[in-house]
């Protein structure tokens, strides 16, 4: 089975060449025989449907994790993070729906859907971390799926990813096609890219190996962030191919066994490296962010 891989390292041109993923296209490209690969821009039609032309109908699986995925950086450039997210999602829906209707299509989406909604739950403050009250029931089992996403402030990255995420549900119930949106928390791994402006738990840990300043932005750094990692989200998506639905959404995460805020990820970082993380703080939070 061969396995195409399309993606032209946006993420360098984001971020910087610290956060470059070609040397993760190289590893795929020396390890992997089945493994083809075309830098293509997801927002082109022009250059996708030659591509998914050629194998047409042999497609059975379509994981779009293409994205702008920097909350921060998407008010830099509104323009260029609504076409990469919400334009590109659509281009590569409409090949789909065009040359392989009964493919599987993941489309990996992100909790910042909701905005800040969840802000509003009943949270509590301690010493190095918020938490939501033990008597509500999200508590135990995490935020399910029929949270609001209206009246919110969700960041222009959390717009362009929720008309993403729409757009994936709506092409399910309309056309009938194989959807899912998996709405992850912090997603990482030993293979992640991290940068300054994504990738915070990646990212601290390469401030404390390299001795690098890492600035905490509001909340006092109590801020909570569910992570997963890769294997297990990969394991996650691996079952829906195996038994898909119809527009379906998940919220995806690691729950209480893989959390931590900010704060407790920096103690975490140091105690492994043994090194420490010179950090500063700025008081004023992201707009639309997390507690």
């Amino acid at each position: 089975m061969a396995v195409v891989g399309i993606d032209n390292d946006m993420r360098r041109e984001f971020f910087g060449d610290e956060a470059s993923t070609d040397w993760s296209r190289k590893a795929l490209e020396r390890d992997c025989a089945n493994y083809r690969h075309h830098a293509v821009d997801i927002r082109s039609e022009k250059a996708l449907a030659p591509l998914f032309g050629e194998y047409n109908r042999d497609i059975k699986l379509i994981i779009h994790a293409a994205a702008q995925p920097s909350h921060d950086w998407a008010a830099g450039d509104p323009l260029l993070d609504f076409t990469v997210n919400a334009n590109g999602t659509l281009t590569l829906l409409e090949m789909t729906r065009k040359y392989c209707p009964e493919a599987v299509f993941i489309y990996l989406s992100t909790n910042k859907v909701y905005g800040d909604r969840v802000n509003f739950l009943p949270l509590v403050e301690h010493a190095s971390r918020w938490e939501l009250d033990e008597s509500h029931p999200y508590h135990e089992h995490g935020i399910d799926e029929s949270m609001s996403l209206d009246q919110t402030t969700h960041s222009l990255f959390g717009v362009s990813k929720a008309a993403a995420d729409l757009l994936v549900q709506e092409y399910g119930r309309y056309f009938g096609m194989k959807t899912a949106c998996f709405r992850g928390g912090c997603l990482t791994g030993s293979n992640h890219s991290g940068t300054r402006l994504h990738g915070f738990l990646s990212y601290i840990m390469i401030c404390a190996m390299k001795k690098k300043p890492y600035t905490i932005i509001g909340h006092q750094g109590k801020q909570v962030r569910d992570n997963i990692h890769g294997y297990d989200l990969v394991n996650a998506l691996y079952h829906f191919y195996r038994k898909p639905g119809v527009a379906k959404v998940y919220n995806i995460g690691g729950g209480r066994f893989s959390n931590c805020s900010v704060l407790e990820a920096i103690s975490l970082c140091e105690e492994i490296t043994g090194a420490k993380v010179n950090h500063d703080y700025q008081e004023a939070s992201r707009k639309g962010d997390h507690i």
